[in-house]
């Protein structure tokens, strides 16, 4: 019998639509920004969910559909998209780790999109990122993370990331060179992983990344630990100075730490993958700087 074709969902459908959708309505709930936008949202068509992810930019609506019908495409084919990594149930009530397959044994990325530790801003930030990198060859995860603030975020982050690491075999992938993203309040949560390392943050001792990549933010710190780290900014961003990641850079450069930082003019804050902006093709810029630091880890 031919295998049915999954049922992709357009602007036209709604947030219940994705709710309820077959391939993902076990976890849909932690696709949207916050678990509780699925109380009263449900009329909201997909077309206009910028509306709750109040601190992005440019969020285009090809470009989430575009992440969400991938998620419906490899779940309609078998394959899992989801795991869930606490065995709180308090705690795997709001997280979870959303998965974009590469090539099998291929590193991956783990991905924290931002939302002012208010929000998580997976749909416009989170999985177009990951359908790039996995389209690379990469495996790349999406966190769905605890709001609230910075720490128990970062708990998230390094409890996910621990799991990754014990599930390795499972889930096909070298933990070998991986690389960790993040824009905005996820651009400080990577800061932090690659500055601490995960122990620190309340998860298992594992390595600390390779490179971490860094999207509009404010972070002002570093240490002479830290990972080569690749950053992006636009000039005209409201939120986050550009001057200070040049600065950061400049510090991490001077600390004989591989930095790039790309500077852009017209995208503002939260541009996602910066689809219609001069931002765009951010993502493979960063690709190349973390295939720079892979290097190290191939014979």
């Amino acid at each position: 019998m031919e295998e049915k074709a999954p049922a992709f969902l357009s602007g036209k459908n709604t947030v219940a639509d994705l709710l309820a959708h077959s391939a993902l309505r076990d976890f849909a709930v932690h696709m949207l920004p916050r678990t509780e936008d699925a109380q009263g949202n449900g009329n909201m068509r997909l077309d206009a969910v910028a509306t709750l992810m109040p601190w992005h930019s440019h969020v285009r609506p090809e470009v989430i559909l575009s992440g969400i019908n991938r998620l419906i495409s490899d779940a309609a084919s078998g394959k899992p998209v989801f795991y869930s990594f606490s065995d709180d149930a308090a705690v795997r009530d709001q997280t979870g780790l959303f998965f974009f397959r590469g090539k099998p044994g291929a590193p991956f990325a783990l991905i924290c999109p931002g939302g002012g530790f208010r929000y998580v801003g997976s749909l416009h930030e989170g999985y177009p990122i990951a359908d790039i990198i996995s389209r690379h060859g990469f495996n790349a995860f999406v966190l769905q993370y605890r709001t609230g603030g910075e720490s128990v975020a970062c708990a998230d982050m390094a409890h996910a990331l621990s799991w990754i690491f014990a599930n390795a075999s499972t889930l096909e992938i070298s933990v070998n060179g991986y690389s960790v993203w993040g824009g905005s309040a996820g651009a400080r949560m990577a800061a932090d992983l690659g500055a601490y390392g995960a122990r620190r943050l309340g998860g298992a001792d594992v390595p600390k990344p390779s490179a971490v990549i860094m999207a509009y933010t404010g972070h002002d710190w570093m240490t002479p630990q830290d990972p080569p780290t690749f950053s992006v900014v636009s000039m005209d961003d409201p939120i986050a100075d550009y001057r200070i990641m040049q600065a950061r850079t400049k510090a991490l450069k001077d600390a004989d730490i591989d930095a790039e930082i790309l500077l852009v003019r017209h995208a503002g804050h939260g541009f996602g993958v910066g689809h219609g902006t001069d931002a765009e093709g951010w993502v493979e810029a960063a690709l190349r700087f973390w295939e720079r630091q892979l290097s190290q880890f191939r014979d």
